[in-house]
């Protein structure tokens, strides 16, 4: 898939990585860019266009979905970091409504992509981050399985792995970070080359060969 000429829907698309997300893919060329928000009023670039959008809200899910019915790639980037409850009610149950919601509109209009920005914490967890390291696990196996059903639609569908990002979830965290443009590049660049996997740092990758080790 290309990204010039497409058009694109990014959820939490008003700061962080949803921003970079926004902005990268109008640099490469993205005919209409939908920006999703809880509050469509900060979304500021005037190039995007404002949706609103909680993924954790049935209606509003489906009113994008009806809105945006000219997108071939979906970008599903929309996080929090606490409680549990939204944890999984954001990051897996919000990432699948999306998906339900999208995929038919995705194969109406020739397949294209569907990206599910995930985690190294998809792969391991410690007890501080335990319910969002479900979270994500969780969110990734949905993506495997997403792969595998949306495949015979022509449906590419790419899993997205990082560690730290210098975002406001992680302005806490006094570690090495990955800027935010650096992580959407990778994720972008997958896309256009039909990579089903991005493991963005050398965390994730090495997070991702210990899975066959017994745990420690």
């Amino acid at each position: 898939m290309k990204i010039d000429g497409s058009v694109a829907l990014v959820t939490g698309a008003n700061r962080g990585l949803g921003a970079a997300f926004a902005r990268a893919l109008l640099e490469r060329g993205a005919k209409t860019v939908y920006a999703g928000a809880r509050d469509p009023s900060t979304v500021t670039d005037p190039r995007l266009v404002p949706v609103r959008l909680d993924v954790t809200d049935p209606a509003q899910v489906t009113a994008a979905a009806e809105l945006c019915g000219d997108t071939d790639l979906l970008v599903n980037n929309a996080g929090v970091l606490g409680p549990p409850e939204r944890e999984m009610a954001t990051n897996y149950l919000g990432v699948l409504a999306m998906s339900r919601a999208f995929a038919p509109v995705l194969a109406r209009n020739g397949g294209g992509a569907l990206v599910n920005m995930l985690s190294v914490l998809s792969f391991l967890t410690f007890p501080q981050v335990a319910t969002y390291a479900a979270s994500k696990a969780a969110a990734w196996s949905l993506t495997n399985a997403l792969r595998m059903e949306l495949r015979e639609q022509g449906t590419l569908v790419v899993g997205v792995h990082a560690g730290y990002i210098d975002t406001d979830m992680a302005a806490r965290v006094d570690a090495p970070k990955l800027a935010p443009a650096e992580v959407v590049a990778m994720a972008l660049d997958g896309v256009e080359a039909g990579l089903t996997e991005v493991l963005a740092d050398e965390l994730s990758r090495n997070a991702k060969a210990a899975l066959s080790q017994p745990p420690s």
